[in-house]
């Protein structure tokens, strides 16, 4: 009886570890999608400034942040500028209402499992980073107040002049 068995249970438990693999597979490849998505967007952005924000619609300060974003972007585009931004609202519908009343003039990446969040191990709502022309991480920041918005773009136009 074993004999009989053994090559089936052999070809099942083979079987059960392709699909595991598979399955194991496409749930790694969809977790660090957006996160690829966003370090593609990031390395094609390589010798600008990039400030990378994180929002949500239900963030209060988020919805300061949208006019001086789209300001800065206009502002300081030519000179090499590149805002990003990354939603994190559970449902796209939320965001895109959000984005009906505060419309963007930048890049906006959806990220409704917070992954990338998780990866940059966010500190609070809303966050932003800046990087320098090489690519390298240079300042984070948590919040959005008057007084952080000049802060910002300070650090903005002084790595915007520096080559």
């Amino acid at each position: 009886m074993k004999k009989i068995f053994a090559p089936l249970t052999h070809r099942l438990l083979t079987m059960l570890s392709v699909v595991l693999m598979l399955v194991f597979s496409s749930q790694v490849s969809a977790k660090h999608a957006k996160l690829i998505e966003l370090e593609k967007s990031l390395a094609n952005h390589k010798g600008q400034v990039v400030y990378l924000d994180f929002w949500a619609s239900w963030c209060i300060p988020c919805k300061a942040s949208f006019p001086w974003m789209n300001e800065m972007q206009q502002k300081y585009q030519s000179q090499g500028l590149k805002i990003i931004t990354v939603n994190l609202d559970a449902d796209k519908a939320h965001a895109l209402a959000f984005l009906q009343e505060h419309p963007a003039d930048f890049d906006v990446i959806y990220d409704p499992n917070g992954k990338i969040a998780r990866h940059f191990n966010l500190p609070g709502m809303p966050s932003s980073m800046i990087f320098n022309r090489e690519g390298k991480l240079v300042e984070t920041h948590v919040g959005f107040t008057e007084e952080k918005k000049v802060k910002y773009q300070q650090s903005l136009s002084r790595l915007l002049v520096q080559e």
